[in-house]
């Protein structure tokens, strides 16, 4: 539930705007194909295990690189829609100064979570490529992958909130007033 009534306008999109809305898009077209293919596999290992009697070894793993992937993108987008950890109910009774800094600072937390997700899950990604993973032929560090996309999404969608927190606020241009005729 968006918080950023005072700041919305008829004004169209800015190109970054609209970029960041496909790149959201992209995400969430992702994580819904991770959470569609993470019903597959599973649904796989449910009938291999109960009536083959054989279960495959690649679905665990698979399973949780899949997971990871719905959850990191689809927390990204949440991001993007607003979506996330705020103080709505705070924000929606104080006075536009003060709306102005829960945004910004809003937007400092959230994008500060997504530099050290994407950060750290980089680092661990790296550390354990050498590493075969059990029962799958995937580096054990895969699942650290999307985990890393995802904060990198977070901080990109926050630091853009950011920057439109701190910019004047943008008002809607005065309408003419209607001419004889128009209805």
């Amino acid at each position: 539930m968006s918080h950023t009534s005072e700041t919305a306008t008829s004004a169209p999109a800015s190109p970054a705007q609209r970029a960041l809305d496909r790149i959201a898009g992209i995400a969430i077209a992702v994580a819904a194909a991770a959470l569609l293919g993470l019903v597959v596999v599973q649904g796989w290992q449910v009938f291999t295990r109960y009536v083959l009697n054989d279960s495959p070894s690649w679905t665990e793993p698979v399973t949780l690189l899949l997971l990871a992937t719905a959850m990191s993108l689809g927390a990204a987008a949440g991001v993007h829609t607003r979506r996330h950890f705020g103080f709505f109910l705070l924000h929606d009774h104080v006075r536009p100064g003060i709306r102005r800094a829960i945004d910004v600072l809003a937007a400092l937390i959230v994008a500060a979570i997504g530099v050290v997700l994407a950060y750290w899950s980089a680092r661990l990604l790296l550390d354990g490529l050498d590493i075969r993973a059990a029962g799958a032929n995937l580096p054990q560090s895969i699942n650290y992958l999307p985990l890393s996309l995802g904060g990198a999404l977070m901080a990109l969608f926050a630091a853009h909130q950011l920057v439109q927190a701190v910019a004047p606020p943008q008002h809607a241009a005065p309408q003419a007033p209607p001419q004889e005729g128009d209805l």
